[in-house]
């Protein structure tokens, strides 16, 4: 991984993105992703986790955010991400509605197979790519980025429209997750 894309500094904001193995669309059911809500509360609430902006797409997730107590930036995004993929994992095996099960587990299996450093299943890629932001400029191209991707996807025609993103907060309404305007 380049030097580039690294938490240097621990009370840092960071935009990062990361993505399900082999680009799967994992959270086209609202019980995934509101996996991925629960957890970012809790991540909030217990590690110090301050969100500033957010988007779950149907395969990978944006986030800017910072930690505000000890615990490193990597280490709490690091433990989301472990926490996440169990979760989602057992969510599969136990969803009767789910019709890719097999094929999904075995997607998270051949890929976790690959991986020295995973036992079972692996959900997520591990690259994050984290972007230290450190102007007004590229805040606010981080920002448009991430609440534009659902306009660019073709799911809603305004920002403010999908429920599963922070742009509904900066256009003044609440959404799902208690951010930080930036």
């Amino acid at each position: 991984m380049s030097r580039n894309y690294k938490f240097h500094n621990p009370i840092g904001v960071y935009f990062v993105s990361f993505a399900v193995v082999e680009w799967i669309d994992v959270f086209t059911r609202n019980e995934y992703k509101d996996i991925l809500l629960d957890s970012l509360r809790y991540c909030q609430q217990e590690k110090g986790m301050e969100i500033y902006a957010w988007c779950v797409m149907s395969n990978h997730v944006h986030l800017i955010f910072s930690s505000i107590k000890e615990e490193k930036p990597e280490l709490i995004l690091g433990s989301f991400k472990r926490f996440t993929s169990k979760a989602i994992v057992t969510a599969i095996k136990e969803n009767p509605q789910e019709s890719r099960k097999e094929w999904l587990l075995k997607q998270f299996e051949e890929a976790g197979e690959k991986s020295s450093n995973v036992k079972q299943y692996q959900l997520w890629r591990h690259d994050n790519k984290p972007i230290e932001l450190w102007s007004n400029k590229v805040i606010d191209e981080k920002l448009n980025y991430i609440h534009n991707n659902p306009v660019e996807e073709g799911l809603v025609f305004r920002p403010e429209h999908y429920v599963y993103s922070s742009a509904t907060d900066y256009a003044g309404e609440k959404g799902l997750l208690d951010i930080v305007l930036i």
